[in-house]
C-alpha cells in the first residue's frame, strides 16, 4: 500500500470521528430544543430552510440532492431521539406512498400502512398519526380525486409536499414472462405502462388490484404471473425485474402532500392550496381569480372536480405561489372570499425540497 493510499484512509477516519462529534453536539441540541419546546419537533418551514441553506452552501463534489438527502436523515434520526414522528400511508409496505414518506420524514420515522387513502385521515385526526402522506396527482394520469374529496371534507391541513419519480417495474417470481398467464397492478400504474404494455405483453390479463406493493405480493405467491411495481417492493418480496422503468412517460412523477393538524409557518419559498366555488352568475369564475392577477399572485394550479351538492356543480382547486401570510397573497385571499360562494384554504407549505 502507497503511502499516499494510507494517508488518504487515515485523513478518512479522522474525519469521521470528526463528524461523529458534531453529530452527537447537534443531537443534544435538538434534545434541549425539545425540552424547551415540550412538544413536537418537526417544523416543516425549519427542515425547508435548513435543507435549501445547505444545498446553497454545497462546495461540492457531493451534488445538492445528496446533501440534502444526508442532512434529511440526520435530522429524522435527531426528530427520533424525543418522538420519532409517526406517519401514516396507504400501504401495504412497498408501495411509492412509503417511498414518499421516507423521503420525506427520512428513515427514523414511525411509518404505519393503511389500507385505503381515508384510512390515513382517519388515523391523523384520531391522533394515532402525527403525520399522513396521500397522492394528489400524478404527472401522466392527472389529479387522485379521492385524495382531494377528501382534503376538501376534513379538517386537517397541508404541512408540506414531496414530489416522487415514478419508476414502474415488471416483477416475477420467474426469470422470464414466456410462462405468465396474469399480470398484476393497481389501475393507474396499468395506464401509466399503457403502451408499454401494448407492445409487449398485449397476450396477458391484466388484473387491477389495490395497490402496486399489493400486486407484488400476489405475485410472489402465484408463479404464473408478474406485477408492475416498483423497486422497494421487488426487495420485500423477493421478485426479479424483467424490466426495468416501462413506464411510457420517462419523467412520470407523483405529487404528494403531507397532511397534519396544522399546516406550515413561512418558509420563504412556499406554496397555498385552496378549494373555492363560484356564485352561479356570468363572468363568476373572472371574478375568483382577478385578485390573484391584481396583486401579482402566481396561479400554478386549476383543477375542478363535481360538487357533492348538486347536478353540474363543481368546486376549484387551486395551488399558488406564496404563503397565507405573505401580504400580497393574504390580500388576493381576502378578496376571494368577498367574491366566492365558497373558499377552503388547504393549507401553506414550503415548496418540495428534493
Amino acid at each position: 500500500m502507497s503511502d499516499e493510499l494510507q494517508n488518504l484512509r487515515n485523513n478518512i477516519d479522522r474525519l469521521d470521528e470528526e463528524i461523529l462529534a458534531r453529530l452527537a453536539e447537534r443531537a443534544r441540541s435538538a434534545q434541549r430544543i425539545g425540552v424547551i419546546k415540550q412538544g413536537n419537533l418537526y417544523r416543516p418551514e425549519r427542515e425547508a430552510q435548513v435543507l435549501r441553506r445547505l444545498a446553497a452552501a454545497n462546495p461540492g463534489p457531493l451534488p445538492d440532492q445528496a446533501v440534502q438527502r444526508i442532512f434529511r436523515e440526520i435530522m429524522s434520526a435527531c426528530l427520533a431521539l424525543e418522538h420519532p414522528t409517526k406517519v401514516a400511508y396507504l400501504g401495504p409496505a412497498g408501495t411509492f406512498s412509503e417511498s414518499a414518506a421516507r423521503k420525506h420524514f427520512g428513515g427514523a420515522a414511525a411509518l404505519m400502512p393503511t389500507a385505503a387513502i381515508d384510512d390515513v385521515f382517519r388515523a391523523v385526526e384520531a391522533g394515532n398519526a402525527d403525520y399522513g402522506v396521500v397522492p394528489v396527482e400524478n404527472s401522466t394520469e392527472g389529479a387522485v380525486g379521492g385524495a382531494l374529496d377528501l382534503l376538501l371534507a376534513n379538517p386537517l391541513k397541508i404541512c408540506g409536499e414531496v414530489n416522487l419519480r415514478i419508476h414502474q417495474h415488471l416483477l416475477s417470481k420467474a426469470e422470464g414472462i414466456g410462462a405468465a398467464k396474469r399480470l398484476y397492478s393497481h389501475a393507474q400504474s396499468l395506464a401509466q405502462c399503457h403502451e408499454w404494455l401494448n407492445r409487449n405483453l398485449a397476450h396477458l390479463s391484466r388484473v387491477p388490484v389495490a395497490s402496486n406493493a399489493e400486486a407484488a405480493r400476489m405475485a410472489s405467491e402465484d408463479p404464473e404471473s408478474c406485477a408492475i411495481a416498483g423497486e422497494a417492493a421487488a426487495e420485500l418480496y423477493g421478485l426479479n425485474v424483467l424490466a426495468a422503468n416501462i413506464e411510457d412517460d420517462p419523467n412520470n412523477t407523483t405529487r404528494f402532500v403531507v397532511i397534519g393538524d396544522h399546516d406550515a409557518g413561512p418558509s420563504g419559498e412556499d406554496k397555498t392550496s385552496l378549494v373555492c366555488s363560484s356564485l352561479n352568475r356570468p363572468g363568476a369564475m373572472h371574478a375568483l381569480l382577478e385578485p390573484l392577477a391584481r396583486h401579482g399572485v402566481d396561479m400554478t394550479k386549476l383543477q375542478s372536480r363535481p360538487a357533492r351538492g348538486g347536478l353540474w356543480e363543481y368546486v376549484f382547486y387551486v395551488d399558488i405561489d406564496g404563503h397565507r401570510e405573505d401580504a400580497n397573497v393574504s390580500a388576493a385571499l381576502q378578496e376571494l372570499n368577498e367574491r366566492a360562494a365558497f373558499v377552503k384554504i388547504l393549507g401553506s407549505y414550503p415548496v418540495a425540497a428534493i
